[in-house]
């Protein structure tokens, strides 16, 4: 081909490779709210971002906690899987990445070879020969419908939402062990509660055991401080296999064996925080997965355009060449040298429609990414609104439970006043004890209720995760 042709050729390929056959994208529509329904007193709407972020559970102010915590990013093996996916999705984008730059090959030989004689339409020529060769080769497509810089497009967007898939497995497992360890101090505090309890009716069953033997009550009452007194011993184990349960799930949340791994008692459980709450638009940019949801669909549309230019012919130049003996001289004379240069044209006349079938099954591709990236945004504000009614409503009925506490509390100790002076038997006792022990439980259940809201709250506003932890920012997620 002479030159001005080739120079033509490569000119013309050049401008077209500015062409793109991915329809432009834009993140799926969804209609998001002005506010959040369920604020309250717990959960103040905050004009600014004020959402926790970084180390959200130090709001909880336990050193216990922060030093667990700490140990997931290390310890755990989910993490590390979801780590190891991120590097191999970036490795996918390094690979997409170097088709951009033309491929140089190299390659050297140096063989002694015998011809048969019987070789057939062989004429003449030595029986035995060296055939020495060193030679490259250069090859670059050109991207004319944007195929390359399509897949480059996709597997960035795959990569950003690799690194929201770290975040959100991050987020989950910071928020289950806040859960666990949340959950097992409540149950500490049930213990402490139940050991309490178990004295004061062994005191009780003794003051009944002496009245008995006074003849001043029946046999029956005895048998009634007896029965109390084993049933709340047998709560008391319960909360015990309880507690034994989240220690283990805490031991492997951190990458311990459960065997070896234990949490000290502490009946005191930290206070409920207040949890300031983001405009809902700004949601859509601080939860990992709806991000990687949305960068999933830009990537669904980066694989149109790569489909779609398989339906059009690929333009490749290609250009060999080196040096070749037959064992006499040196190897890198210009006599011994050769080379090949040209471009090269390929496309598909018939396939049956494969191709055609894989753009339409690359929309659809795309169609199932927008649904779950819209359904990802809609589960999120129903998250969020879940616990924003939590932590509004179980704070009205935590001081609602503190009056019956403080109700009962009084009962008890009228009745334990009315029996020693014979006025009611021991059964009103036992009853108003049952009542006091089952308020005071309920309370501590609601308070442990109150925290593990926070924390689900916390984990529905995405945590401490920015989107700038991702490589190469993903446009943020639009409303409308």
């Amino acid at each position: 081909m002479p030159r001005v042709k080739l120079i033509g050729l490569a000119g013309t390929a050049l401008a077209l490779t500015g062409c793109s056959l991915a329809p432009p994208y834009a993140p799926p529509q969804i209609t998001v709210p002005s506010a959040y329904k369920e604020t309250g007193p717990w959960t103040p709407a905050s004009p600014a971002d004020g959402s926790p972020r970084g180390a959200w559970w130090d709001v909880y102010g336990d050193n216990t906690l922060n030093g667990l915590e700490r140990k997931i990013e290390t310890g755990n093996p989910d993490l590390a899987l979801a780590l190891a996916r991120y590097d191999e999705a970036r490795a996918n984008l390094a690979q997409a990445r170097a088709a951009l730059v033309p491929e140089v090959d190299v390659g050297a030989s140096a063989t002694d070879n015998r011809q048969s004689a019987q070789r057939p339409l062989r004429v003449g020529g030595p029986t035995y020969y060296q055939d020495n060769t060193l030679g490259a080769s250069i090859s670059y497509e050109f991207d004319l419908w944007g195929r390359v810089r399509n897949m480059v497009a996709a597997g960035r967007a795959n990569a950003q939402a690799s690194a929201a898939d770290v975040a959100s497995v991050r987020l989950s497992l910071e928020a289950e062990l806040a859960d666990a360890y949340l959950n097992l101090r409540g149950l500490d505090a049930q213990a402490a509660l139940l050991d309490e309890t178990t004295t004061a009716y062994a005191h009780a069953l003794n003051l009944t055991q002496v009245l008995h033997k006074g003849g001043a009550v029946a046999g029956l009452d005895v048998g009634r401080a007896e029965t109390q007194l084993e049933a709340t011993q047998a709560l008391r184990t319960d909360v015990g296999a309880q507690r034994a349960l989240y220690e283990h799930a805490i031991a492997a949340l951190v990458g311990e064996p459960a065997s070896v791994f234990s949490i000290p008692a502490d009946a005191k459980m930290p206070p409920t925080p207040r949890t300031p709450v983001s405009a809902p638009s700004q949601m859509l940019q601080r939860r990992p997965d709806i991000a990687a949801a949305e960068r999933r669909a830009a990537a669904a549309n980066a694989q149109i355009g790569v489909a779609r230019a398989a339906l059009f012919p690929t333009l490749t130049l290609d250009a060999t060449g080196g040096f070749e003996t037959a064992g006499v001289g040196s190897l890198l004379s210009a006599a011994d040298s050769w080379w090949t240069l040209g471009p090269s044209l390929a496309t598909a006349l018939f396939d049956g429609g494969r191709r055609k079938a894989v753009v339409r099954a690359s929309r659809d591709q795309f169609d199932e990414a927008s649904a779950v990236y819209k359904s990802a945004v809609l589960t999120a504000f129903q998250q969020v609104e879940d616990n924003l009614a939590l932590c509004n409503r179980l704070a009205g009925e935590a001081r609602q439970q503190s009056s019956a506490v403080t109700a009962a509390q009084r009962t008890e100790g009228l009745a334990l006043v009315q029996y020693r002076m014979g006025a009611v038997t021991y059964l009103d006792v036992v009853t108003a004890q049952t009542v006091d022990l089952e308020a005071q439980r309920t309370e501590l259940s609601i308070e442990t209720r109150r925290l593990l809201a926070s924390v689900d709250l916390v984990r529905a506003l995405g945590g401490g995760w920015t989107p700038t932890t991702m490589p190469a920012t993903a446009p943020a997620a639009s409303a409308n």
